[in-house]
């Protein structure tokens, strides 16, 4: 049974692996890398698993992407998600699967065709269960829209659950691996081999293989082992709105506007709305962050355009019933995730670059852990790091990126 300390100060100690970041990207990984047969640790610097980015996503996972490299991995995320106590090994693991569909919708007749190529696109690299709803279906099927809704795409296998659970689940199943919290790297040491220690606040890790998963600081910890990476770091809200309004479809699926970038679903409660903002502009990896106080209105705003039921339920609102949070998401030059070596500093490998790591977190921890134990070949994983030095990369047209 894996262990999650805050360890007391140490001199030197050593493992196979070792993963920096505590987040559900991370967990999976040591997990995998643990069921691999490697003495693994994980050190996270703050004082819990999954209380960053991680906690602050919306707690989503989808398999509607157009690029066969993203489709793959969250084909076999969702399988995972789907058999929790089956891959983790441990019975009685509720991580509060709900799969009620994501939702593509628009009122723009100019989007429909760009609605059908998606489906067409998702039948063609394997995804089962992708449909386009045109205008009469979409209503009878999902009655709270507006009318003027158009069209939309759906898959019912999509939804959410609860991270929290899902991350110590792998922790929880990670055999003997070890989880330091409360443990800040503070250099990565190299030598003629490559990587041969992580130096941390609390002693020296020896070890031969790093992973990468520290979400937004994943640049930082890049740079500790020479590797300057094209990360981009952007701040992304989300609103909590606590109701019991009878209007509130809760059966709803989760549900995205894809004229405006608005987006919301059912909650515990309530209701989680926000909107993706293009102009966002990059921030410094931070572990707090600051929120509009306009957030919550603009969301409601943009989300009651297509789902009028919310204009009633903000009428009734006071301020204590609306809670705003933030995260950063990571972009790379192709909105996809780096998973594997880095190719430049033996032993230093990658998960991370995510705008999407919990969704894709099952599959990418199996994959850097096959990667690292000669199960697979780098050249065969579409999502290799080295993908943007030899020029193999373009951005996808993937809903909601």
């Amino acid at each position: 049974m894996s262990e999650i300390t805050i360890p007391k100060e140490f001199d030197t100690i050593t493992a196979d692996a070792v993963v920096i970041g505590g987040g559900i990207v991370g967990s999976a990984t040591a997990f995998w890398l643990s069921k691999a047969g490697m003495k693994t640790i994980l050190v996270e610097k703050r004082d819990a698993l999954s209380t960053l980015t991680t906690a602050a996503s919306v707690e989503c996972f989808r398999t509607q992407f157009t690029e066969k490299s993203m489709a793959d991995l969250a084909l076999a995320s969702v399988e995972m998600f789907e058999n929790f106590n089956d891959v983790v090994g441990l019975p009685g693991i509720d991580i509060h699967m709900t799969q009620r569909g994501y939702l593509f919708v628009t009122d723009d007749e100019a989007q429909l065709p760009d609605l059908k190529k998606a489906v067409d696109q998702y039948h063609a690299i394997g995804i089962p269960g992708a449909e386009f709803i045109g205008t009469d279906d979409l209503h009878k099927r999902f009655a709270f829209l507006a009318p003027q809704a158009l069209g939309a795409t759906f898959n019912i296998r999509d939804g959410w659950l609860s991270t929290h659970e899902a991350t110590y689940g792998f922790a929880k199943g990670a055999g003997d691996a070890a989880f330091f919290m409360k443990t800040e790297v503070t250099d990565i040491q190299t030598d003629s081999q490559g990587v041969s220690a992580v130096k941390t606040d609390k002693g020296t890790i020896s070890t031969r293989l790093v992973i990468n998963c520290a979400g937004p600081f994943a640049g930082v910890i890049g740079k500790m082992a020479g590797l300057d990476m094209p990360l981009r770091t952007v701040r992304r809200q989300k609103a909590y709105i606590k109701t019991d309004h009878p209007d509130l479809p809760a059966a709803a699926p989760f549900t995205v506007d894809l004229v405006n970038h608005g987006y919301w679903r059912p909650e515990a409660g309530g209701l989680l709305c926000a909107w993706v903002d293009p102009d966002e502009p990059d921030s410094p990896p931070a572990d707090e962050l600051t929120t509009d106080w306009d957030f919550a209105a603009e969301s409601i705003h943009r989300v009651s355009r297509l789902n009028p039921f919310l204009e009633k339920v903000a009428d009734n609102l006071k301020a204590e019933d609306v809670n705003v949070s933030a995260g950063q998401y990571v972009y790379t030059p192709d909105d996809k995730p780096v998973i594997g070596p880095s190719g430049e500093i033996e032993g230093f490998y990658l998960n991370c670059g995510y705008w999407c790591g919990v969704m894709m977190s099952p599959g990418a921890g199996k994959r850097v852990a096959d990667i690292a134990t000669g199960k697979m070949d780098n050249a065969d994983n579409p999502l290799r790091y080295s993908r943007f030095r030899e020029g193999d990369f373009e951005k996808g047209d993937t809903f909601l990126k």
